[in-house]
């Protein structure tokens, strides 16, 4: 069983974990209802997920309620309070760079479709699940130059199987300073709390303000003291490697600081470093925790529409990023020349064997917001192949949903606890113990994975809400606990559409 534990950690150490949000707008029920499916419920289930992998003290509203209170004591070692944030993956490890991925996308999500979601009733939950984020980001910065980045060791995490409850493993949190620098961790979370704080600004006016204070903050330290925080953090090198480099997270995060400040000084650094950071150079056809490039090449084209934008002196570099925006764009809908994104023969997405569907999901969400900008301006998208109208791109959209949610060979919904056939045995430390609440008995480390990881009943718990790694290139999908590849769940799933 050692030698089995051995080398599942190390294929672990390959992959590549992220949480993000999907959302479709409402513009999609335009288009003929061809299907059944019940994008609201999916909403509503989605935001769970997020309370299934809440560290710390949970609260009196908690929903998942197989869940307990854990990770009390975290920095406690390093004289910081560290208790709160998310778990990520079916892990028990918190990473600072995929989590504040999380919290930008689930503000931007509410910013875009915040009506969508009230009306689904969903709009308090969303919110919750955004400042259980913040308020661990707002713990983690505890210095303007000092910002706290992991709690946990993968490695010694992936030795064992158990329930956070009862973690015996290593909890040393490790920060990046003026002398270890992190430029892209502190850029994303400098943008999750710009973003964030524009969600809070009518609700919680303080604690927007608050959110705004540490964003300037990081972004000063992140520009200033330039570097990769996985030369910093050496441990986290094998679970999330900053591959794409610190450049596009300092351009996100100065368009996020524009978007919540207005302070033009925001706006020129992302146009005037453009073609250094490669802003306006990378033609990418990826989107995720780590390469930020085709997000904020389409915030920065959507600018392009006020007037007083056009008046800068800036219009041939706002149209540079409208080009690279519209690359990745017509890729995921197969309409470059050159490289567009693979698809399965069921016509799914497929970028990567580790956990595609967080890359589905990513290509799903900006088309949708791209088609607002369209929209407005009466254009067309523009690919090589062709114009596209607004219609062909929501259908995009809608048909990567719909394969997520059950249109598709196997018949499997790969949004868990969504209709009638799920995954039963994800790959998630907590789901696959018997609860806290049924059972306090403490379970050790080597305890889980000889009795509970290789069982093959269902779950005890189900993670509803959880968006797992999905099927293989010809659409094949082994519901196994060991295959983490597939069954291991990523990203908070939203959809808000026709709800």
């Amino acid at each position: 069983m050692e030698e089995k534990r051995r080398c599942f950690s190390l294929s672990q150490n390959k992959f590549l974990q992220h949480w993000c949000v999907i959302l479709f707008i409402s513009s999609l029920a335009i288009l003929p209802l061809t299907q059944s499916f019940n994008y609201g419920k999916a909403l509503s289930k989605s935001l769970l997920y997020f309370e299934s992998q809440r560290s710390g003290r949970l609260p009196y509203n908690q929903r998942v309620t197989w869940r307990h209170h854990s990770g009390l004591t975290d920095g406690l070692e390093q004289g910081v309070d560290l208790v709160g944030g998310y778990y990520d993956a079916g892990d028990n490890v918190k990473f600072g760079l995929p989590m504040a991925f999380t919290i930008t996308m689930l503000s931007w999500g509410v910013l875009e479709y915040g009506d969508e979601i009230s009306s689904a009733g969903e709009y308090t939950h969303a919110l919750e699940a955004i400042k259980w984020g913040t308020d661990y980001c707002i713990k983690a910065h505890t210095h303007p130059n000092v910002l706290w980045v992991e709690v946990g060791d993968g490695d010694t995490d992936h030795y064992c199987w158990q329930r956070p409850e009862d973690m015996t493993t290593s909890r040393q949190a490790y920060k990046v300073d003026e002398k270890n620098p992190g430029s892209d961790v502190a850029g994303e979370t400098a943008a999750a709390m710009a973003a964030a704080s524009i969600v809070f600004r009518k609700t919680n006016p303080h604690y927007s303000h608050l959110l705004l204070q540490h964003a300037e903050q990081l972004f000063e330290f992140g520009d200033k003291f330039r570097g990769k925080y996985d030369e910093s953090v050496r441990v986290v090198k094998g679970y999330y490697p900053s591959v794409s480099g610190f450049k596009d997270e300092l351009l996100w995060a100065a368009l996020w600081l524009y978007k919540a400040t207005d302070k033009e000084d925001y706006l020129s650094y992302a146009l005037e470093k453009a073609n250094e950071f490669g802003g306006i150079t990378w033609a990418i056809t990826e989107f995720s925790w780590d390469v930020k490039f085709p997000a904020l090449q389409i915030i920065a084209s959507m600018l392009l529409t006020e007037e007083n934008h056009r008046e800068m002196g800036f219009k041939l570099v706002f149209e540079q990023y409208r080009s690279k925006a519209e690359y990745y764009l017509c890729a995921c809908l197969n309409k470059n020349n050159g490289s567009n994104v693979n698809r399965t023969p069921a016509g799914l997405l497929y970028i990567r064997q580790w956990n595609n569907m967080q890359y589905v999901s990513n290509a799903a969400f900006l088309p949708t917001v791209y088609s607002d900008y369209l929209r407005a301006s009466n254009q067309r998208l523009r690919c090589d192949r062709g114009k596209v109208g607004l219609e062909e791109v929501l259908l995009f959209a809608r048909s990567q949903a719909d394969y997520i949610l059950g249109a598709n060979p196997m018949g499997m919904s790969y949004l868990v606890g969504y209709g009638s056939r799920y995954p039963q045995r994800m790959h998630h430390r907590g789901a696959s113990i018997e609860s806290y609440r049924e059972n306090k008995g403490f379970i050790g480390c080597t305890q889980g994975y000889d009795y509970w990881y290789p069982r093959n009943d269902p779950n005890p718990n189900v993670v509803v809400g959880a968006l797992v790694g999905g099927p293989d290139h010809m659409d094949r999908f082994s519901d196994d606990r060991k295959n983490f590849m597939q069954t291991e769940a990523k990203l908070g799933f939203w959809l808000s559409c026709m709800v």
